[in-house]
């Protein structure tokens, strides 16, 4: 979806690929319908569990808008993969970063984020922010 506006994309990556689908249809529900970019990248290409680079940077380039890509990943080899992607400087859009953030809690707040036009900073900020939120 494309409507002329730059937003910031954002990428969820899981070593699941229903986890990834359905925290991206989450966040996006709560986001109100999504304006923004979202793609999930969970799984490996074969449909096992593990995290796969080239789906990673495919994702990458599928909500990059030219407001730069966020993206939150769940845990261990996830992150490490999203890192090495960073690392090698050529693999992800420009503008793509990697958010300290939860993965669920950080998904919602950085898809309403940028739904809402915030850049890159706002949406990192806005998913970083949701490690505060206390449940009891």
């Amino acid at each position: 979806m494309s409507d002329g506006v730059q937003r910031v994309g954002i990428v969820l990556v899981s070593h699941s690929a229903a986890v990834a689908e359905s925290v991206a249809l989450l966040a996006q529900d709560l986001a109100g319908g999504g304006t923004g970019p979202v793609a999930p990248a969970g799984g490996t290409a074969d449909g096992g569990l593990g995290t796969s680079s080239d789906l990673v940077a495919a994702a990458a380039h599928r909500v990059d808008r030219g407001a730069g890509v966020a993206i939150l990943a769940d845990l261990g080899s996830a992150v490490l993969t999203v890192k090495a992607l960073i690392a090698e400087g050529d693999e992800l859009p420009a503008l793509s970063r990697l958010l300290d953030a939860p993965f669920v809690e950080g998904a919602v707040a950085a898809v309403v984020t940028a739904s809402a036009g915030g850049d890159l900073t706002a949406v990192a900020a806005a998913a970083q922010e949701a490690y505060s939120y206390r449940k009891v």
